[in-house]
């Protein structure tokens, strides 16, 4: 017997990126969503960004309206963008930082620092029925504020581990992914669901699939980048079996 498999979360905002270095409407990030849900994807996440770099409000519109599978709609907690979710009503909203500068995410969201902005947003969308998880880093501490928060959901930020992984550092992969665990063993033990994300790759997502307190992994920008080389929906399937591979190292 083997441990439930982890959801695989495709992010297709990159999609929408090479669509919009053209204007017009090829790539469609919609037919994408589809195409990696009929490979294996459980859910489809997508960041609108409030300066609309690649997700537009009508692709969130359409995603909802298409998709038969949960979708995420990653979000600044603005009031801009809990007005959108709520009419929208994606199935959940992730909360994250956001910088106009930024090329992506990069980091976790203030939760602590942040608390007393956050906590009426979390309420409002979870008065909304829509799940709500928060962004962050994987600290003790920070699962401590997010359980405070009343957030069901946090999403451990992989980004630093797989900056380690991209650089071979042996003895900061271990220290990244020790972090991870502890953070993963906390939150799950005061009741939070565990999901994880940002930077993973096959090659890194082995060991982040293995802890037995994950149960989704979210992840974009590898996958649109390697269907330049072997299709998307084939993309979705190695990494698909890339997690299923990981997960079963995790005992029964």
């Amino acid at each position: 017997m083997t441990a439930p498999p982890v959801r695989l979360g495709v992010n297709i905002d990159h999609v929408a990126t090479v669509r919009n270095a053209r204007g017009g409407f090829h790539p469609d990030p919609i037919r994408a969503a589809n195409m990696a849900v009929l490979a294996g994807a459980d859910g489809i996440t997508a960041h609108l960004r409030e300066d609309r770099r690649h997700i537009r409000e009508q692709d969130m519109e359409r995603l909802r309206r298409n998709l038969f599978v949960p979708l995420n709609f990653e979000m600044a907690a603005t009031a801009e963008m809990v007005e959108i979710a709520k009419r929208i009503r994606p199935n959940a909203c992730c909360l994250v930082p956001e910088k106009r500068e930024e090329r992506t995410t990069e980091g976790g969201l203030d939760i602590i620092g942040g608390h007393a902005h956050l906590r009426p947003i979390i309420q409002e969308l979870k008065g909304e029925g829509i799940r709500v998880s928060l962004f962050v880093e994987p600290e003790v501490e920070v699962m401590d504020a997010a359980c405070e928060l009343g957030a069901p959901v946090v999403e451990l930020h992989t980004g630093t581990y797989s900056e380690a992984w991209a650089e071979g550092d042996e003895a900061r992969i271990a220290h990244e992914l020790s972090r991870l665990r502890r953070a993963a063993e906390h939150g799950a033990g005061i009741g939070l669901e565990i999901h994880a994300g940002h930077g993973l790759t096959l090659d890194n997502v082995g060991p982040v699939a293995a802890l037995p307190q994950v149960v989704e992994l979210n992840i974009g920008h590898f996958l649109i980048g390697e269907a330049i080389f072997m299709g998307l929906d084939e993309a979705v399937r190695v990494m698909r079996a890339a997690m299923d591979q990981g997960r079963a190292q995790v005992p029964a």
